[in-house]
């Protein structure tokens, strides 16, 4: 009897660990699924023509708007931020691109005055600023003053200091057991260095031997003794490295991953603390595995099928009894699907202005047709200018999820093998801890996001406070207006920080902004325009600009061909396109509209509006003019919004105080009208001929700033050679870009060709053509052809 009380009572725990033990994993599995739900995780890619420039060029670019989980186009936000950061990460240059149905393109122009040195282009969206600036796009660029003393820039290469980072895998250097330890050797000019090296204890006695695999990365196993101490000499020249490597753990958990090659991966942990131990897997913000098992003689194996595991990068996440994170490392799974651009010259050599075809295909892996979102651009290859290294496939599989520096990320994906999965994996597990915050994710917290998607257009954000306290102002409605003939007026209502967001639409180019508030109800308020620019910046750094190695000739050649461009086709590269925005005002389709040149022309604008306006009636009491506006069913209560050039005016006695003569209509609506926060008792906007507000005063608290909206789409220059004047024409063509196209995109035969014509520049050209299909399969091909004289 005893016995079978003692198997109930047995059977009952057993029940009820193993229910506890579900409700942990379930528990993980639901956190994180509802993190993901309220974690919008957006990324883009930028094709540039080129990564070397001299001041005084056209950087080129296209933006790729996509999801961060499936890598498919997203088309959640309608401008993308460009910044281009020297090595204090002070921005030089920056732009505003619009994005239509997943994607744009723009171009920046480098000023004269601009220093030589490797600089950082990034960009983003106002989505994207909600999180680590880590993973905005980043990529190096160099760009050199010719008109600086050549001495200054052709330096010699000086000596390289090297660098050696350890990685246990999972993050913990447990005692007594087998630890993986990776390890990366890289040099100050960012390149890997293939050196050997030992790890020694503290008796100096020799313990293991490394030598990277590729670019510095590799990995050495270590059973290391407590109590003992370990580090590394690597010989670098004549001279040994000597790096400590991280303290040994008495207390702890480790993990060891291996693939068995027979589609199983197996996840070792080892551990001195009793209790069950829980593996939780993802990729694509999706759960793949999600398991417990208890640890027995100090170790437990997870199985895990492979084909679980979705393309690209899985996180392992191995959690203690306590729910706590205490082993991570990444595994990488090569995509099954790419797109496959192939691309043909119609023949190999060109004499100089002579046209080039190229013809292309986009293709998924099993070579099927598909229809590909492409840019295309085609630049002369030699010391200076070099093929990008960057391409969209090795971007969104690896560098947009990894942070730092990533030597050649296109070598990974050209031969796929044993060497080169063996190369992955090191590089996976070099990255240590990811970027989830798994206390944040497990507490359910609600995510506080301070930045709104732009899915309309581009926002325009403020602040404005209260004088002379300078506090945050609560519920102040405020105008932003853009003088011009088009009318473009934002009102916006201040939340309980003060902050103000005007929703702009179609805002193109340079231009002059007016804020302001009622001032004839709100005077004391100061407002103020905040940059939206990101001002947080990653942790990833550039080597020291050189340019060892390359001769004074070629460097002269570069840039007297740029001087040249620029003086005889600077009428040609200053060509925009019309962005055709829709032109209506606000309030679409006015009731009536008065052109002044119609009516007999008065001397005041009180006699116009008496005279000919039907729908206004003009009262004066103390010597301030009021609007009354008559609607179907009588006057509307309040005066009308009034406005000039788009720019509200809260004074009539300014506006009656107009010359008429500089008016060109007035547009009248004589009902309710709601827009945004406000509702207005009609509409009365005046335009004047020359878009500048007739000569009417702004009231002295407006803020008046210069402000560019999202950029004008430039027209790249590309000449043609079909007559013989053209051919024998004495315009020099010293082009070293020939073309570029960022909507290079194919139809659904998965087929498109293009067609330009050479320089007067002599060399090796290649065309590099990249995109994304709808399903997110990305692709990168390349051809390349001569240009003799």
């Amino acid at each position: 009897m005893k016995n079978r009380v003692y198997h109930i009572i047995t059977l009952c725990i057993s029940v009820v660990a193993m229910l506890n033990a579900e409700a942990q994993v379930n528990d993980i599995t639901g956190s994180f699924n509802r993190y993901q739900q309220k974690n919008l995780h957006e990324k883009l890619f930028v094709h540039t023509d080129k990564s070397f420039y001299l001041t005084g060029e056209i950087l080129w670019l296209k933006i790729y708007d996509l999801d961060g989980a499936t890598n498919k186009p997203l088309k959640i936000s309608k401008t993308a931020y460009v910044d281009v950061l020297d090595k204090e990460n002070n921005p030089v240059m920056q732009a505003k691109i619009a994005l239509n149905n997943a994607d744009g393109n723009g171009s920046i122009y480098i000023p004269v005055n601009l220093s030589s040195g490797n600089y950082k282009l990034r960009a983003y969206t106002s989505w994207m600023k909600n999180y680590s600036p880590d993973y905005y796009f980043e990529k190096q660029i160099c760009i050199v003053n010719p008109l600086k003393s050549p001495d200054d820039l052709l330096t010699e290469t000086t000596a390289v200091d090297y660098d050696v980072q350890f990685f246990p895998e999972g993050g913990t250097l447990l005692k007594d057991v087998a630890n993986k330890v990776a390890f990366r050797i890289v040099g100050n000019n960012g390149k890997g260095a293939n050196m050997k090296g030992a790890i020694i204890n503290q008796h100096n006695d020799t313990v293991a031997k490394f030598q990277p695999l590729h670019f510095g990365l590799g990995n050495v196993m270590l059973t290391p003794k407590a109590g003992e101490t370990y580090r590394a000499v690597v010989k670098a020249g004549n001279k040994n490295l000597f790096k400590s490597l991280p303290a040994v753990a008495e207390q702890g958990y480790s993990m060891l991953l291996t693939d068995d090659g027979a589609g199983k991966i197996n996840v070792r942990i080892n551990t001195n603390i009793p209790g069950p131990v829980y593996l939780f897997a993802h990729a694509a913000q999706t759960v793949k595995v999600a398991e417990r098992i208890y640890i027995s003689n100090g170790s437990a194996i997870f199985s895990i099928d492979k084909s679980k595991l979705d393309a690209g990068i899985t996180h392992f996440t191995v959690f203690n009894n306590n729910k706590q994170p205490v082993c991570e490392r990444l595994y990488f799974t090569r995509p099954k699907q790419r797109l496959v651009v192939n691309a043909i010259v119609n023949q190999s050599s060109y004499t100089t202005r002579k046209k080039v075809a190229v013809a292309f295909t986009s293709q998924n892996q099993d070579g099927k047709p598909v229809i590909a979102d492409l840019s295309m651009a085609v630049i002369r290859v030699d010391s200076l200018q070099q093929p990008e290294q960057l391409d969209i496939q090795s971007y969104l599989w690896l560098i947009s999820e990894l942070r730092g520096n990533i030597e050649s990320p296109s070598w990974y994906f050209v031969n796929a093998n044993s060497e080169t999965d063996a190369a992955l994996d090191n590089l996976m597990l070099t990255q240590g801890w990811r970027q989830f915050d798994w206390a944040n994710i497990l507490s359910n917290a609600a995510p506080a996001f301070k930045f709104l998607p732009e899915y309309n257009g581009h926002i325009i954000t403020g602040k404005i406070t209260e004088m002379p306290e300078n506090k945050p102002a609560r519920g102040v409605i405020a105008y932003l207006g853009i003088p011009g003939k088009r009318v473009q007026m934002y009102p916006a209502v201040s939340d309980s920080t003060g902050h103000l967001l005007f929703n702009t639409r179609d805002m193109y180019g340079p231009g002059e902004i007016i804020v302001q508030t009622n001032t004839e109800k709100d005077s004391t308020y100061h407002i103020e325009i905040l940059s939206p620019f990101s001002e947080q910046f990653s942790a990833t750094t550039y080597p020291a600009f050189q340019l060892g190695g390359i001769t004074q000739s070629l460097l002269e050649n570069y840039s007297v061909a740029m001087q040249v461009q620029n003086l005889y086709s600077a009428a040609k590269i200053k060509q925009f396109y019309d962005p055709h925005i829709d032109s209506s005002a606000f309030y679409f389709k006015p009731y009536k509209t008065y052109k002044l040149d119609d009516f007999t022309r008065f001397t005041t604008m009180e006699e116009v509006l008496r005279e000919y306006v039907s729908e206004v009636n003009i009262i004066k009491p103390k010597n301030k003019y009021h609007i009354k506006t008559l609607a179907e069913f009588g006057f509307l209560e309040s005066d009308p919004m009034v406005m000039v050039d788009g720019i509200p005016v809260f004074n009539t006695n300014k506006v009656i105080g107009m010359d008429p003569l500089k008016v060109r209509k007035l547009e009248v609506v004589r009902s309710r009208y709601f827009y945004e926060p406000t509702a207005l008792d009609g509409i009365f906007s005046f335009t004047t001929y020359k878009g500048d507000m007739g000569g009417v005063e702004l009231d002295p608290h407006a803020v008046v700033l210069d402000y560019e909206g999202m950029q004008l789409q430039r027209r790249f220059y590309s000449p043609v050679y079909d007559t013989d004047a053209q051919i024998n024409s004495h315009l020099p063509d010293f082009r070293n870009v020939l073309y570029w196209q960022p909507n290079a995109g194919t139809t659904v035969n998965g087929k498109n060709q293009v067609t330009f014509y050479t320089s007067d520049q002599p060399g090796r050209y290649i065309a590099i053509i990249q995109g994304i299909t709808q399903n997110g399969e990305a692709g990168m091909g390349y051809v390349t052809f001569e240009v003799v004289k």
